[in-house]
């Protein structure tokens, strides 16, 4: 290498750069350029002769233009003008030429090849070149790609911007059809807005392009073959894009503006239903015979719905009908998210879900996100809203290309769209559009925006509509004039009509499901064969061949070979009767997707679903290769979320609904970071949006003196929430119990789905007392009370029935008082929802001399079942007797912090529940329970 000629023309300009991280570092460059450098001398004269640029060229100018061109590159989004009120941009010296070190006039002297790409060819210059670079990146689009470090993809969309190829000439657009698009839309808001004066509908306006956009990715997936378009919003635009994109009826939509109390005589009151506004609802559309698009429904916890759509989107692409582990497509599946400007770095669920985007058990392919970007939160503008340079700055982080867009620039809006389906359809990777727009009216219709704004809603005021720029456009480039109004005025009309012939009654659909049939949860098979239960063990404890497997765990192992040779012995422990469960629901033919912090090993080490070969890394999962299994099994460790984690599989689940889908914490406290998803969608969606959710989950929970955060899944909270049947709840004390809870919860998801939460144990996972015998899961069935048994054998001296419910009911057997007293019974609730009342009053009715109810709990007076059971109770005893609550006192902590302090509030608890007492007279305690 003896020369400036090995480095040609439009490479000179990094030969520099390149030189100086070498004689730095030399291993900061490839070998080959290393090589090169180590053989090269550099010219003395720094404004020596550079081959392919021409003799005699200032070398330092070279340099200069080369660094300006890749700063436009980079930076170009800092001087484009994508606000459409016109506020300056923000710039930066490294988009001119002196900030290099160089002029125009130098520009002017240097070769188009100092700047490359497609742009620079054919121009007759290197300054051609730049202002060619500043008309495609710092116009009305910015394009903002330089955290985007996989080559590949740089590359791809610097090609994308510099040819031009999603823009007109090379990629027309339909002038008409898009001027009749966006008179569509904005046609539609006007007439609610003059219609229906006041009533918050939360406009599009200003942000019209957004609909046009989504047409142009629906279009793109469509052609691409894919099945489902799931989109998420908030209620921005929502109902323009629920009548546009989605297909919702004009005559639905005017009835529920019209107020459907008119309408609800239809309701199905009796199963509580509630609806919600309208600007929470979601839709199906049957776009063709092949793709569907969909938009789920969301609460005004705006960005919330995002995990649940990329949940939706997994189970949508996803093969679960196979034995083995499923298997996900990209190519069927798109979630599209539409966010808020204020909420998308507000939000921490935003992040959380973006987290997810590159997890293996969670990808969806891609997302294309679409910021709505009106440059106010509710009255809050940028400054009071985030840290980021632009609404979109938490993208950066995740390596997501951004494209800040002109909302009144159609041309500007397609391009983006289109650039976003092709990029996320070669790399399957997410994309964000920052639409940047503005709201005309304010945060709602009620609102008046210029009590906080007021500056900017004088411009808003006096800015025509991109409807109006766009006709105008049109008219100017074609030569037409009058193509607008007679748009408008036939939009107009056909709304008009559907509202003179409005039945509100007639357009309003009830989404409710219909009731299961009466008892159907009862009716429920759940025992398995003994024989099908000792063949699934086995198999599920075989190795493939040539595995080597931890010492410690193959013991294990072994041991459970042996669980079956006594079909009356106590050996089935917590974990075995999971696995069993979960092999038996496979051989039924149902796929099962089990998530959550740990959940391959267990917060406990007691699940080991997945094995690692200690010599090689290897994984296996018994449950993927069980030879009687009829559908998949997959599990993944969910990353340390609650929110979006929870909500993705709640999507998930709705989405797949005839898939068990499981959900495991840490400890149970944990799920008090998710209760946002908890009471807008598990609890509350069937009740507001007719969705029949079946989501499982498994919260650790008991007080063993682990302190306030690793003691209470919080029942309360779901108990406080539990109305018209929409959950189930139950805390398990033996393995056959929790056998049969499964897979009843399975068997009943296509006929009778409800959410389940399952207060499951830590210390007594291995406890004896927990352990069940082979024949309870052959021949048993689920209990949703548990009588004692001991007792039972002595009724008529019994005195006290004590109901309890999980941990505190191995305390109370365990204790020594148990032996000496005659006069208790200890009762097991192992339903705490639905109340089991008929199973409650059968128990209380064995015995006969009963005169003191208790119902006694770990958990203080203000938390656990006692809120909820104490008028259960009540109502069930009718005044014949009172129910006692026996606990800890009010407190604003679940627990003590000591294992000490623990232990003694425990053991004084034991000795009250055996306490002898002298109850009222039966006539006093029924005047008292009236009272």
């Amino acid at each position: 290498m003896g020369g400036w000629n090995e480095f040609q023309g439009l490479n000179a300009g990094y030969v520099l750069e390149l030189y100086d991280r070498y004689r730095q570092d030399p291993a900061a460059v490839d070998a080959q350029t290393r090589a090169s450098f180590e053989q090269w001398t550099p010219p003395d004269d720094p404004s020596a002769p550079v081959s392919g640029a021409g003799a005699g060229v200032d070398l330092r100018a070279v340099v200069g233009a080369a660094t300006l061109a890749e700063s436009i590159r980079r930076y170009g989004h800092l001087g484009a003008q994508i606000d459409p009120l016109g506020s300056r941009p923000t710039g930066d010296p490294s988009l001119a030429p002196e900030g290099h070190g160089i002029t125009d006039e130098q520009l002017r002297g240097l070769p188009a090849s100092v700047v490359s790409g497609p742009l620079a060819e054919g121009q007759p210059n290197a300054a051609a070149a730049i202002t060619a670079l500043r008309q495609a990146y710092c116009t009305r689009t910015g394009y903002d790609f330089a955290q985007v470090f996989v080559p590949e993809e740089r590359e791809w969309l610097r090609l994308a911007v510099e040819s031009a190829r999603f823009r007109p000439p090379i990629a027309p657009i339909d002038a008409d059809a898009l001027l009749d698009r966006i008179t569509e839309v904005e046609t539609f808001e006007r007439f609610l807005h003059r219609t229906f004066p006041g009533k918050t509908r939360f406009s599009v306006e200003g942000l019209d392009m957004l609909v046009p956009i989504l047409d142009t990715v629906i279009n793109g997936a469509n052609e691409s073959g894919l099945r489902h378009v799931l989109i998420g919003m908030a209620h921005r635009g929502r109902l323009n894009v629920l009548a546009h994109v989605l297909g919702k009826p004009y005559a639905q939509i005017l009835a529920e503006f019209k107020d459907p109390v008119m309408a609800r005589t239809g309701y199905r009151i009796d199963l509580g239903w509630t609806g919600d506004v309208k600007y929470h609802a979601g839709a199906l559309r049957q776009f063709d015979a092949d793709t569907q698009v969909s938009m789920a429904p969301n609460p005004s916890h705006l960005e919330f719905v995002n995990p649940v759509i990329e949940g939706m989107a997994r189970a949508a692409g996803t093969e679960a009908g196979r034995p083995g582990g499923p298997v996900f497509d990209a190519d069927r599946t798109l979630p599209v998210l539409i966010h808020g400007d204020a909420a998308f770095p507000g939000q921490g669920i935003v992040a959380e879900t973006l987290n997810l985007s590159r997890l293996d058990g969670y990808t969806t392919g891609g997302t294309i996100h679409i910021i709505a970007n009106n440059q106010l939160g509710f009255t809050a503008v940028p400054a009071e809203s985030y840290s980021t340079s632009y609404a979109s700055g938490l993208a950066r982080g995740f390596k997501i290309p951004i494209i800040h867009v002109n909302a009144d620039d159609p041309i500007a809006c397609i391009e983006a769209a289109r650039m976003a389906w092709a990029y996320r359809a070669r790399f399957q990777r997410d994309f964000l559009i920052d639409l940047v727009g503005y709201r005309r009216y304010g945060h709602n219709e009620g609102d008046e925006p210029a009590f906080t704004q007021p500056l900017m809603y004088q411009k808003i005021a006096n800015h025509p509509t991109v409807r109006e720029q766009w006709a105008a456009h049109v008219e100017q480039t074609t030569g037409r004039t009058g193509l607008a109004q007679p748009l408008v005025d036939q939009r107009m009309k056909a709304l008009e009509q559907v509202y003179e012939q409005l039945k509100p009654e007639e357009a309003i659909v009830n989404p409710i499901p219909e009731p299961p049939p009466a008892g159907a949860a009862r009716q429920v098979r759940t025992s398995v064969p003994l024989a099908d239960l000792q063949a699934m063990n086995e198999a599920l404890l075989t190795r493939p061949e040539g595995f080597t497997g931890h010492r410690k765990l193959d013991r294990g192992r072994e041991r459970r070979k042996s669980v079956f040779e006594q079909p009356d012995e106590r050996s089935i422990d917590w974990a075995t009767a999971e696995e069993l469960a979960y092999a038996s629901i496979l051989a039924d033919g149902i796929p099962i997707r089990l998530t959550g912090e740990d959940v391959q090993r267990g917060t406990f080490s007691h699940r080991h679903a997945a094995f690692r070969d200690v010599e090689t890394g290897a994984i296996d999962i018994p449950l993927q290769r069980l030879p009687q299994a009829r559908a998949s099994f997959e599990i993944h460790n969910s990353p340390l979320s609650e929110n979006a984690t929870i909500g993705f599989e709640y999507g998930y689940n709705v989405q797949a609904p005839d898939r068990m889908v499981i959900w495991e914490g840490q400890y149970g406290d944990f799920i008090n970071g998710a209760q946002v998803v908890l009471d807008q969608f598990v609890t509350s969606a069937r009740a507001k949006w007719g969705q029949t959710p079946s989501l499982v989950l498994l919260l650790p929970h008991g007080y063993e003196g682990q302190g306030p955060e690793h003691s209470s899944a919080r029942p309360e909270r779901f108990l406080g929430a539990a109305a018209d049947i929409n959950l189930r709840m139950a805390n398990c004390t033996t393995a056959a119990q929790y056998f049969h809870l499964l897979r009843r919860q399975a068997l009943l998801l296509t006929t009778d789905p409800l959410p389940l939460i399952v207060l499951t144990p830590k210390s007594l996972l291995r406890h004896p007392l927990v352990a069940s015998t082979p024949a309870e899961l052959a021949e048993g069935a689920w209990r949703p009370v548990i009588d004692d048994d001991e007792a039972r054998t002595r009724a008529r001296d019994v005195r006290r029935v004590v109901f309890c419910s999980g941990k505190v009911y191995v305390d109370l057997v365990s204790a020594e008082q148990r032996q000496a007293d005659r006069q208790t019974a200890i009762c097991r609730i192992e339903q705490l929802y639905p109340f089991p009342a008929d199973e409650v009053e059968a128990v209380i009715a064995g015995y006969p001399n009963a005169d003191d109810i208790v119902w006694l709990q770990e958990e203080p007076l203000n938390m656990g079942a006692w809120d909820f059971f104490r008028p259960c109770f009540e109502e069930l005893l009718d005044g014949r007797l009172p129910v006692r609550y026996l606990g800890r006192p009010r407190s604003a902590s679940p627990s003590e912090g000591s294992l000490g302090w623990h232990m003694i509030n425990q053991k004084m608890l034991v000795a009250e529940a055996y306490a002898p007492t002298a109850p009222a007279p039966r006539a006093a305690r029924r005047v008292k329970a009236k009272a």
